[in-house]
C-alpha cells in the first residue's frame, strides 16, 4: 500500500469519526430538546386495577398527568393485597417521590403507612379514605352520604309495602364500607316496613359475592325483596346469583356507576340491576392538586368532596346521551355577579372572613354583592330573596342557625341560582337545595379540642371537671363542636361535662356565661371548653375577675386561633387553640366562576387546619394576620 493510499484512508476515517460524532451530537441535541426535564416525580399506589371504578381512576390519572409532560408518574397495583400494597408504597419512596397518591381498600392496615409517608412528603388519598387526619389531602366522596342515598333509593323500590333487605358490605377494614353501612342502616331504621333481614361481607369482589350470596339464600327459608350491594362489582355478584338460583324480582343496588364492562351504568341499561350511583374517583382532581401542592400553594383544602348522582332506569339514557348536568358546561367568560348574605360581625374571625371575601372578590374581577344580616334569620332570609329578585349569578351566605331554609332556597332552586354554604351547613330535606359547602369540619374541631384534654389529662384518675361555652344554638358550628368532643370523651368517664352554657360566639356572652359557671362551681371547675377564641377570651377575664389564674388554675381550650387566641397562649392564660380558618374568599370566588360556566364543582371543601399549643402560638403568632 501506498503512502497516498494510507494517506486518502486516514482522511476518509476522521471523516467517517466525525460524521458518526456529529449524528451522534445532534441525535442527543433532538432528544434533549424533545424530551422535557422531569420537575417531579409521583408516585400512584392502587390498591387493584380489576374493579371497574378503580380501573376508571387509574385511566383518569394517566390522561390528566398526560398534560403535563413535567411530571413523571410511577404506577403500581397491589393486586388486591394490602401487604403487596404496603411494600408497593415502600418501592416508591425508595424511588425518592416527591408526592404520593394512594387510594386504599382496607383502611386499618394503611392508615399507620400513609401517616409515616406524610412525615415525609407529601401525601394525596383518593376515592376511599384513612382514619384520622395525617395526609395532605383527600379527594373523594361521601361514603355516609351514600348509605342515605342507597336507603332512600330502598324505599322507593319497595314501596308502601315495604320488604326485607340482605346488605352486601366491602371490606369490613375499609372506612368506606363501614361509612355506606351506618349510613344505610340508619336511615333504613326510621322506616317501619323495611327491615334488613342479613350481612354477607364479600370485600369488594364480585365471586365473593356471587358465592356468599348462593350459599346465603341456599340455606335461608326467607326470600328478599331488594339487596344493596357496597359497589357494582359486588351488585353484578348479586345478580349472577340470582340468576343461578333462578330468583326472580328482587331488586338490586349498587354504587360507583362507571360507564365500562360490567360497570354500574351498563348494568342499570341492561336491566341487571336497579340502582346505581355515580361516584366520581377524583383521578383527574388529584394531578391537579398535586401540582399545586409540589408548586407550594398555600391554598390548598383539606377534604373534597365530589359530588354522587343517583342512576335508575328513569334516567339513565339521560347520561348516556350526555344531556345530564355533568356534561352540560360552557366556556362563559362573563363577569360573575355573586350575592353574598353575611351572617354578623360577632367575632374577630367573622370579621376577618369578611374581609377575606371582599379582598378575593376584587382579586378574582367579581362582581360582589355583601349584604350584612347582624345575625338575624329574617334579615338573612330578606337579603337572599333580594339577591333573587336582582338575578344573581350565584348565592353565598353563613347560615345563622341550621334550620328554616327551605322555603327561600327553594325559590333560588326555580330561580336557576346555584347556592353555596360558606362557613356553616344546614339541614334540609332536600340537598339539591344548595350546591357546595365551603367551610371546616367542626365536628374534627370538637374532636381535636377534645383530645388534647384526654392527652393532657390521661394520667390523672380523679374526676374532671369541664364547662362548655357554647356558639349559637342550633347553629352547625356549637352543634357540630359539641358532637365532635363529647364523641371522643364518651370512652373517658373522668372527664366530665358538668355545665354547657350558650355564650353566642361573643365575647361579652362567653365572659356573662363563665361569671355564672364560677359563682355555681368556683374552684371545682378544670377545664373550659370555649367554642370560638371570643368567648375564651371572655372566660379569661371572667376567671381572674374571680381571682384565679387562667391557663393554670383553670385550663382553656379554643376553636378559631385567631391573633386574639395567640396572645393568649403566649401569655399562658389560653393552653391550646385549633385553627378555624376563615379566608374562604378565594376558594368561594372560584366557586362562583366555575358555577357561571356550568361546570359542576364539589359538593364540599373542607379546609386545611391546624392546632396549637403554648409553645407553637410564640413561633406562629408573627404569621398569623387576623
Amino acid at each position: 500500500m501506498n503512502k497516498r493510499s494510507v494517506t486518502t484512508i486516514i482522511a476518509f476515517g476522521t471523516l467517517m469519526v466525525g460524521l458518526v460524532m456529529f449524528i451522534t451530537y445532534e441525535m442527543y441535541q433532538s432528544n434533549s430538546n424533545s424530551e422535557p426535564e422531569v420537575d417531579y416525580v409521583i408516585g400512584v399506589s392502587q390498591p387493584n386495577l380489576q374493579e371497574p371504578w378503580q380501573i376508571l381512576m387509574n385511566e383518569e390519572l394517566r390522561e390528566e398527568a398526560s398534560k403535563h409532560p413535567n411530571l413523571r408518574v410511577i404506577y403500581t397495583d397491589a393486586a388486591q393485597s394490602t401487604q403487596q400494597q404496603i411494600d408497593d408504597i415502600n418501592t416508591l419512596k425508595g424511588y425518592d417521590i416527591d408526592l404520593l397518591i394512594v387510594s386504599v381498600e382496607d383502611s386499618i392496615e394503611m392508615t399507620p403507612v400513609i401517616s409515616n409517608v406524610y412525615n415525609e412528603i407529601p401525601v394525596i388519598v383518593l376515592g376511599r379514605g384513612v382514619e384520622g387526619y395525617n395526609y395532605t389531602l383527600y379527594i373523594g366522596t361521601d361514603h355516609y352520604l351514600i348509605g342515605e342515598m342507597a336507603a332512600e333509593a330502598t324505599k322507593k323500590l319497595l314501596g308502601d309495602q315495604g320488604g326485607k333487605v340482605v346488605e352486601v358490605q366491602g371490606l369490613t377494614s375499609a372506612v368506606q364500607a363501614e361509612e355506606r353501612s351506618r349510613g344505610f342502616r340508619e336511615k333504613i331504621n326510621q322506616t317501619k316496613n323495611i327491615k334488613i333481614v342479613n350481612t354477607v361481607v364479600a370485600n369488594w369482589q364480585r365471586d365473593k359475592a356471587e358465592d356468599k350470596l348462593k350459599a346465603l339464600l341456599k340455606n335461608s327459608h326467607e326470600k328478599p325483596d331488594l339487596i344493596y350491594a357496597h359497589n357494582d362489582a359486588m351488585a353484578l355478584g348479586v345478580y349472577r346469583a340470582l340468576q343461578s338460583l333462578d330468583f326472580g324480582q328482587i331488586k338490586i343496588i349498587g354504587s360507583d356507576g362507571v360507564d365500562k364492562p360490567n360497570g354500574g351504568l351498563q348494568l342499570v341499561k341492561q336491566k341487571k340491576i336497579d340502582t346505581t350511583f355515580i361516584t366520581p374517583t377524583g383521578g383527574k382532581q388529584a394531578i391537579q392538586y398535586a401540582i399545586r401542592i409540589l408548586a407550594e400553594d398555600t391554598e390548598i383544602p383539606k377534604k373534597i368532596i365530589l359530588r354522587n348522582h343517583e342512576v335508575s332506569s328513569q334516567n339513565v339514557d339521560d347520561f348516556y346521551l350526555k344531556k345530564n348536568v355533568l356534561n352540560n358546561h360552557s366556556k362563559n367568560d362573563e363577569k360573575v355577579t355573586l350575592g353574598f348574605a353575611q351572617v354578623g360581625s360577632e367575632s374577630a374571625w367573622r370579621t376577618a372572613n369578611t374581609d377575606s371575601i371582599i379582598k378575593a372578590a376584587e382579586r378574582e374581577n367579581v362582581n360582589l354583592l355583601i349584604k350584612n344580616a347582624n345575625n338575624n334569620q329574617a334579615k338573612q332570609i330578606e337579603i337572599i330573596r333580594g339577591f333573587i329578585q336582582q338575578g344573581v349569578d350565584v348565592i353565598g351566605f353563613s347560615p345563622m342557625v341550621e334550620h328554616g331554609w327551605e322555603e327561600v332556597l327553594q325559590e333560588a332552586k326555580d330561580a336557576g341560582i346555584p347556592v353555596i354554604l360558606s362557613d356553616r351547613e344546614i339541614k334540609v330535606k332536600d340537598d339539591s337545595l344548595w350546591t357546595s359547602f365551603i367551610g371546616s369540619d367542626f365536628v374534627e374541631e370538637g374532636r381535636r379540642a377534645a383530645q388534647w384534654v384526654v392527652d393532657q389529662m390521661k394520667s390523672s384518675k380523679d374526676s374532671v371537671n369541664i364547662i362548655e361555652l357554647e356558639g349559637t344554638k342550633n347553629s352547625a358550628p356549637a352543634t357540630d363542636r359539641k358532637q365532635g368532643f363529647k364523641e371522643v370523651l364518651k370512652n373517658h368517664h373522668n372527664l366530665q361535662i358538668i355545665d354547657s352554657l350558650s355564650g353566642d360566639f361573643t365575647l361579652g356572652k362567653g365572659k356573662e356565661m363563665m361569671e355564672k359557671a364560677l359563682q355555681q362551681f368556683g374552684n371545682d371547675i378544670d377545664i373550659v371548653y370555649a367554642h370560638n377564641d371570643d368567648m375564651a377570651i371572655g372566660a379569661i377575664e371572667a376567671i381572674e375577675n374571680y381571682g384565679l389564674r387562667p391557663g393554670s388554675d383553670i385550663k382553656i381550650i379554643s376553636i378559631d386561633a385567631t391573633n386574639k387566641a395567640f396572645k393568649a397562649l403566649s401569655t399562658g392564660k389560653l393552653n391550646f387553640t385549633v385553627e378555624c380558618n376563615p379566608l374562604l374568599g378565594p376558594q368561594i370566588m372560584q366557586a362562583a366562576k366555575e358555577l357561571k360556566k356550568g361546570k359542576e364543582i364539589p359538593m364540599k371543601i373542607i379546609t386545611s387546619e391546624e392546632t396549637f399549643t403554648q409553645e407553637e402560638a410564640k413561633k406562629e403568632m408573627k404569621k398569623r394576620n387576623y
